[in-house]
């Protein structure tokens, strides 16, 4: 694929991601949305670093891609473990309904 190719497909897929948080109510849709544009960063950052060819700055583009996925992942761990808490307390995970978390 060309670099051209892969910077409308990292579009695509930041704006589906914005468009599932906006749209939806879902806190499940809401994480996947996020998840969706964490991976265009992601590709971006992975599509940079092989246009500076081999040496240092494609290993630190490398690097911090795989630091996004374990930011990723937590996020994805504590989001969960905030709904399930949520559910217990309310019964139910919708976010208009989440007030349970104010200060």
């Amino acid at each position: 694929m060309t670099a051209g190719l892969l910077q409308l497909l990292a579009f695509w897929l930041f704006a589906a991601g914005t468009a599932t948080v906006i749209l939806r109510r879902s806190p499940l849709a809401v994480f996947m949305g996020i998840e969706l544009m964490m991976n265009a960063a992601n590709l971006l950052i992975v599509l940079g670093a092989g246009r500076m060819g081999t040496g240092l700055s494609a290993v630190q583009g490398l690097s911090a891609v795989f630091i996004l996925v374990a930011l990723g992942a937590a996020e994805v761990a504590v989001g969960l473990a905030v709904m399930m808490a949520v559910f217990r307390s309310e019964k139910s995970v919708s976010l208009d309904r989440a007030t349970t978390l104010k200060g």
